[in-house]
Order: C-alpha cells, then sequence, then structure tokens
C-alpha cells in the first residue's frame, strides 16, 4: 500500500478518530534500537503521510548523553534531513494513554527516496529478501529480560532494584513482585497487541521475563521493538527506570535477550529445520543455519552485545554463553537446540543481551544463518554435558573492540547486510569505545585516590 494513497489514510484517520485517538505517536528505531518519535495531531496526520516528518539524519548519530558522533552523512554534510512516513498499517492505540496511538516510521533519503544505510528496519528487511530468494522464510520468537528499578537518592545511580529479596527464581505473584508491576504491564502489552505471551520474575532481584509470541521475522523486530519502548514508559508512568542494560549491577547477573529461529519454506509453509529422517531429527537447512552461527558468532557479538557493559555480563558460572558452541537442550550452550521436532523445530541462539537492538539482532542473526545454509556448512559434534570448558570451544570476543574487530573482519557478513550500515555502526560504536576509556569511573576513584 502506498504512502500517498489518500484514500487508505482517511481509512485510518477515520478509524482513529472513531476510537477517539486524536495523536499519533510516529516511532522509528536509531542505530541502539531507542525509539525517535513525533507526536502528530490527527488533523494533520495526512499531510505527515503525503509529505513525511523531517528529522535530523543524525539521529542516528547521536549518543545516549545527546552528543552527535561523527559518521559519514551527518555532520561532515551539514547535518541533512530524512524524512519519516507514517506507517498506518502499524497503528496501535495505547492502552495507558488514552487518545494516543503509536505507529511505525517509514525513514527515507528525502533526495533520493530510497532507505537510509543506518535504517535498522531496513537493514532486516534486506536480509529476509535475500533469504527469499533461497525459499526460505525467518520465523522468530524473541525472549527478553530486564531489571525494574525504584528512585533511590542516597545511592551513587540514583536508583536501586525493585523488591530487593534473594531466591525469587522464577516466580509469579506479590512474593517477589509485591507492588503486581508484572500483572499490570502484561495485561497492558496485550491489549497494546504486541503478542506477549506469559511473563515472570527472573532470577535476580527486581528482574523481570516477558516472552513474545513467534512470528515472522520483520513482525517479530517490531514487536520487541515496541515491547522495550512500552517496557519503559510504563516504568516512567509509575515514577520507575525499567533497563534493559547488559548487566547494570556489580553483585547480580545480566539480562538476556534470547532469538528462537526457525524457518518455513514452499506452499505449505512447512519447518524447513525438521527432518525426522537426519541427524537430531534436524535438517540439512537446520545444520548449515547453526553452523553459519557458529562460524560468523565472532562477528555477530558485535550486533548481540553492542555496548562497552555488554562484556560485563561474561564469565564462568555466568550462564551467560562466552563460548563458540551448540548443543542438544543444553542451556550451557551458545547455540541451544529445543527438544520439541516437527512444527516447533529450532534453534535458539542465547548470545545476545537485552540491550541489542532487535532489527540488527536478527538481521545478523538471519544474516549468518544464510551464510551457513549458502555454503554447506557443517556444524561439530553439539556439546555434551555442561559447558564453559575453553578445551572444547572457542572463545567469543570478551570486549566491543576486539567483537568490532571481528565484524569488519567479516566481508561475507558485511557483503549481506550492507557496507554503508557496517561504516556507520563501526564509527559510532568505536566512538562510544573511545569516550569510556575517557571516562574517569567510580571504580578507578575507589581503587586509587586514597592510597595514590
Amino acid at each position: 500500500m502506498s504512502a500517498h494513497d489518500t484514500s487508505y489514510d482517511q481509512e485510518h484517520i477515520a478509524r482513529l478518530a472513531a476510537q477517539n485517538v486524536d495523536v499519533v505517536r510516529v516511532v522509528y528505531p536509531d542505530l541502539i534500537g531507542t525509539d525517535r518519535a513525533r507526536d502528530v495531531l490527527i488533523d494533520h496526520l495526512a499531510g505527515a503521510c503525503e509529505h513525511g516528518l523531517a528529522f535530523c539524519r543524525a539521529v542516528y548519530h547521536t549518543t545516549p548523553q545527546g552528543d552527535v558522533v561523527p559518521v559519514e552523512g551527518g555532520l561532515d554534510a551539514g547535518l541533512p534531513d530524512v524524512v519519516v512516513r507514517p506507517d498506518l498499517g502499524t497503528l496501535k492505540p495505547l492502552p495507558w494513554e488514552p487518545g494516543v496511538a503509536w505507529c511505525l516510521g517509514e525513514v527515507l533519503d528525502p533526495v533520493a527516496g530510497v532507505p537510509v544505510p543506518e535504517s535498522p528496519r531496513d537493514l532486516l528487511r534486506g536480509v529476509l529478501g535475500r533469504c527469499g530468494e533461497h525459499g526460505l522464510r525467518p520465523v522468530v520468537g524473541p525472549e527478553l529480560e530486564y531489571f525494574l528499578c525504584d528512585p533511590d537518592p542516597g545511592s551513587p545511580a540514583g536508583w536501586r532494584r525493585y523488591a530487593e529479596a534473594p531466591g525469587n527464581v522464577y516466580t509469579a505473584g506479590r512474593r517477589g513482585d509485591p507492588d503486581g508491576h508484572l500483572l499490570r504491564t502484561l495485561r497492558h502489552l496485550r491489549d497494546l497487541g504486541v503478542g506477549v505471551s506469559m511473563g515472570n520474575h527472573e532470577f535476580s532481584s527486581g528482574q523481570f521475563e516477558i516472552n513474545l509470541m513467534h512470528s515472522g521475522a520483520l513482525d517479530a523486530a517490531d514487536r520487541t521493538f515496541l515491547f522495550k519502548s512500552a517496557i519503559k514508559e510504563l516504568a516512567r508512568a509509575e515514577g520507575r527506570l525499567a533497563t534493559f542494560m547488559a548487566k547494570p549491577f556489580n553483585d547480580e547477573g545480566g539480562s538476556g535477550f534470547h532469538v528462537h529461529l526457525s524457518c518455513t519454506s514452499g506452499d505449505d509453509d512447512a519447518n524447513a529445520f525438521d527432518d525426522p529422517s537426519a541427524p537430531y531429527g534436524l535438517s540439512a537447512t537446520a545444520r548449515h543455519a547453526i553452523a553459519g552461527v557458529l562460524a560468523h558468532a565472532p562477528a555477530l557479538a558485535a550486533l548481540a552485545n553492542p555496548t562497552v557493559n555488554s562484556y560485563k555480563r561474561f564469565g564462568p558460572d555466568t550462564l551467560a554463553p562466552w563460548l563458540i558452541d551448540w548443543g542438544l537442550d543444553n542451556r550451557s550452550a551458545m547455540v541451544r537446540v529445543p527438544p520439541e521436532r516437527g512444527p516447533g523445530a529450532r534453534f535458539e541462539l542465547r548470545l545476545g543481551d537485552a540491550s541489542a537492538n532487535p532489527y540488527l539482532l536478527l538481521a545478523g542473526t538471519i544474516a549468518a544463518a544464510l551464510l551457513g545454509v549458502r555454503a554447506g556448512l557443517e556444524p561439530p559434534a553439539p556439546l555434551e554435558g555442561y559447558g564453559y570448558d575453553t578445551a572444547r570451544a572457542a572463545v567469543l570476543p570478551m570486549t566491543l573492540a576486539a567483537a568490532l574487530d571481528a565484524f569488519e573482519a567479516d566481508d561475507e557478513l558485511i557483503e549481506l547486510l550492507g557496507k554503508g550500515f557496517a561504516a556507520s555502526f563501526l564509527a559510532y560504536k568505536r566512538n562510544e569505545i573511545e569516550r569510556f576509556h575517557r571516562h574517569v569511573t567510580d571504580w578507578e576513584f575507589t581503587e586509587y585516590a586514597y592510597h595514590l
């Protein structure tokens, strides 16, 4: 459907008016997966659909602290515009914000009329197009964890973990959630229509996991992006902070972003990963896909673990994968194959942390899997027993700098993802590392100031 089809626009606008919606929040993801947005009064929505909304392209190159990183196409080009057109097919009224609806925006170069290289949503679309050339349609089920925090003016960060109490692992109810945060959030997300299925209190105090249903990869990424935005907005409404930061606390583990991936093929949408007659009940396509993810794992880490903080989540006894291996129903492996077969045949990539941009994580994972399929790669024997043994598997990059170097060196993966995106991502992330190395941390002051 064309964005310039005015009858289509008016149909949606009339439906919004009937639902007493008078503001549409047009949102799109930046490079790190943060939502950028503008609120549009419904009387001006038709014009926004026809002409688009102007944003500075350098928003893609803007840090969480508001500084603009010198990435090609931004500062060097005089801070030009991008145009964001509302995609009214993605409209979702906000259950917690009466009169407001969300919709995703399509980001275009205003001169060329094509997507800009930094657009995460279009990056994933491109990878899915390449999969389609091989008759494969990726299906994804995301699982994310996050921490909920209460204000604490007396702490250095200004926040403390919500409902601090040990041992509330995989629980539901008031024992680990005395204020009923999870129930309220699940109901709001259900009414929002982002396809959540269930949730629970996770391993650490104040940590929760909410699962999303499986669907086509682009839809799954869209829903995950809106899910993360919604979680943070709902926490703000409670006067709290919800963070998908990889490891926000020294004395607790981190938060993961696990990706369940399968593919369908053929006119009957059969699961392309299932083959009862093959080893482990996995088709050649599934084995090749797993081998591709293993082969490109060092580069994939840059997208799955995209911050300096991400690598503090790794290490022995963390249950976060830091070795390149796979196993059958083995949660200590980087790639786990759950026991289901038939329509449920899939693998679970456990590498990602919750800070990952869902579009980039899915694009990278699917691209790596496709490279394995194209090359006919075969994985080694699956891990048996408890993993985390460096004698049995190679170690992933253990710093963001090392992961970025591995990403830059992976010509095959970059060819699939696009050189324009890769150049912008590498420049942005290497600037992040430079800023981190110049910053004096609390640890350094505590360690050195008194004695030196």
